[in-house]
């Protein structure tokens, strides 16, 4: 018997508001899975969860693709963001003078990880600004805690994604010192949702109308901003005002391997993983497209 229940491990981020509109809309229920939302404390620790308390989780395909690498068995079941203009940027505090991704040739930046998408994407950004990347002195912190590392000094920019940016904009005047989806980055695809293997292989007609519902209810997130920005106030922590200033990115409505290869691709290139990751071999079966 397979399953019609999902525990889906999320973080606070815009990412993932097109499941908080399927839950809202009854999509899933009408579907019939029932499905709960299970907030994480990090992608490591979600990933890490699947087949004791959760069955699918989000993260960035960075750390998806570096858990493969370490030997997890993963299948993917959907794409869940890709950047658009400022949904993942270099931020620093009002008073600084660091106006120019070349103007510090060894600068110290606040990343949620040093082997996740905002170290990436930092690194490809900088050495277009001809920084040496080996110069970049990362410091690791949740999301949460970079606002404080801006205004006390002890970072010079800090890696953030949505909705964040805007929170700090907000709350300490930060300034955007460069989107880091741009160049070699840009439109980068940022975050998806995976099972274990395990589970995929017990469960294909259960995942296969999650994938449905989901792609539903990114079309609806794609084409309706306002209530991506309206979900955020009910779970990550953001008013009205701010929620209202959140840049949106782009909510993909399938897996495409040639898309996600480059995430790949790039982690190659960076030393992020050791050798080439064929994506397709990570598809649930039959997906070409």
């Amino acid at each position: 018997m397979e399953r019609d229940t999902l525990r889906i491990g999320v973080l606070p981020v815009v990412d993932v508001a097109p499941l908080r509109i399927a839950l809202n809309e009854k999509l899933f229920e009408k579907a019939g899975l029932q499905v709960s939302l299970i907030t994480q404390p990090s992608e490591a620790e979600a990933i890490k969860q699947l087949d004791t308390t959760l069955d699918i989780t989000w993260a960035t395909h960075v750390s998806l693709f570096r858990s493969v690498a370490d030997g997890a068995e993963l299948q993917l079941q959907g794409e869940a963001y890709q950047a658009g203009p400022n949904s993942m940027a270099l931020v620093t505090p009002a008073n600084s003078d660091y106006d120019d991704p070349g103007k510090r040739p060894a600068p110290t930046i606040a990343v949620n990880s040093e082997t996740d998408i905002g170290a990436l994407t930092t690194r490809a950004v900088l050495d277009t600004a001809a920084i040496e990347k080996q110069k970049i002195k990362f410091r690791s912190m949740p999301f949460a805690d970079m606002e404080n590392a801006l205004k006390s000094g002890t970072v010079d920019a800090a890696f953030m994604i949505e909705p964040f940016i805007t929170k700090s904009q907000r709350n300490i005047g930060a300034k955007i010192l460069t989107d880091t989806a741009r160049g070699p980055t840009l439109d980068f695809p940022m975050s998806g949702y995976a099972a274990s293997k395990k589970f995929a292989e017990a469960n294909p007609k259960t995942l296969k109308v999650f994938r449905d519902v989901l792609r539903e209810a990114q079309q609806r997130a794609q084409a309706n901003k306002l209530a991506v920005q309206d979900s955020l106030t009910s779970y990550a922590d953001v008013d009205g005002p701010t929620a209202a200033l959140v840049s949106v990115g782009t909510f993909p409505l399938s897996l495409n391997p040639i898309r996600l290869q480059r995430v790949a691709d790039m982690m190659d290139t960076e030393d992020v993983l050791s050798g080439r990751l064929d994506v397709q071999q990570l598809l649930p079966p039959g997906t070409t497209n």
